[in-house]
């Protein structure tokens, strides 16, 4: 979900991380997804040179970047990758110490005394505004990450506001499946909103149909308030995602808000890498060299950069 946001005052970074699934279907992730992931590592460290500010909502790899070396995951070198975003930067982060589960209180105190030793600032950020010129930039209070009492912990949403402009960010609240989290949102009336729909793919496993319902219906309201809804995320790893979503897309068509993916934002084609990647395996075959490469897997902690 990594998002630059520019006003006239600030340029800000939003969530600057990317990662693979290092096992979907019982495959570790296809050349495609690595070239993918290279693809976009470049361009968030061209973000990164633009932005006096990165945030940073939670610390899962998806949404920040770790300092140690790892090809699998998250396409990171030790330390270099880290310090090329957060370098000189201004951080607003998600306070570690406070409302977050152990892995991320672990994961926080760990980014302080690696890459963000290279940041000019690190300011916890949860529930603060910070005002530059005529740019607020408004942390929520911590929201969970997904369902109420969810042990993935919390997340912070920002929202930022020029003049009557007004753009929200809403990572990982799955759609959001619990009423106080929508009423955060819809309180801050955006006109543009970005937000990570629910992880259709665990819901015959992880997450019961009651929270999707919620999600869904809690997503119907939100197309019945704003103008447009970027709705991306762990909603895309089901490669049926648009026809499970069918009710938000027909609220969207009634009240003339405009539903899209951050690739359909943007002009492109969605690819849904990772939920085709049996499919990929299949029509791409990999090279003789990635084959031995992936053999290597189960007998490592630290795979080697994969030769795509």
């Amino acid at each position: 979900m990594c998002t630059y946001v520019e006003t006239p005052d600030v340029q800000i970074l939003m969530d600057a991380g990317a990662s693979l699934c290092p096992y979907r279907l019982r495959l570790p992730p296809h050349p495609q997804e690595f070239n993918a992931i290279q693809a976009s590592r470049t361009r968030i460290v061209e973000a990164a040179k633009k932005a006096a500010v990165v945030t940073i909502s939670h610390y899962h790899f998806d949404h920040n970047t770790p300092s140690y070396e790892d090809w699998l995951c998250n396409w990171t070198t030790a330390g270099e990758t880290a310090k090329q975003i957060y370098a000189g930067k201004t951080v607003f982060m998600k306070n570690p110490r406070e409302q977050v589960n152990y892995s991320q209180r672990r994961r926080g105190w760990m980014f302080q005394k690696t890459a963000g030793k290279h940041a000019d600032k690190l300011i916890m950020a949860d529930d603060k505004t910070f005002v530059f010129g005529e740019t607020n930039v408004k942390f929520s209070p911590p929201v969970f990450h997904g369902s109420e009492g969810t042990f993935l912990g919390w997340v912070l949403m920002t929202t930022v506001k020029f003049k009557d402009e007004v753009f929200m960010f809403a990572p990982d609240v799955q759609g959001p499946m619990i009423q106080r989290t929508l009423q955060l949102i819809l309180d801050e009336k955006p006109q543009q909103l970005m937000i990570g729909g629910p992880p259709l793919y665990l819901s015959e496993d992880k997450v019961s149909p009651s929270q999707i319902k919620s999600a869904m219906d809690n997503l119907e309201k939100i197309a019945q308030s704003v103008s447009t809804v970027i709705l991306d995320h762990h909603l895309l790893r089901d490669e049926n995602w648009r026809e499970k979503t069918k009710s938000v897309f027909d609220e969207a068509d009634s009240a003339g808000c405009s539903v899209l993916t951050a690739a359909e934002f943007l002009g492109k084609e969605n690819v849904l890498l990772e939920s085709r990647r049996k499919k990929l395996y299949a029509e791409s075959p990999v090279s003789k060299e990635f084959a031995e490469w992936q053999k290597r897997l189960a007998n490592t902690t630290s795979p080697p950069k994969p030769p795509i």
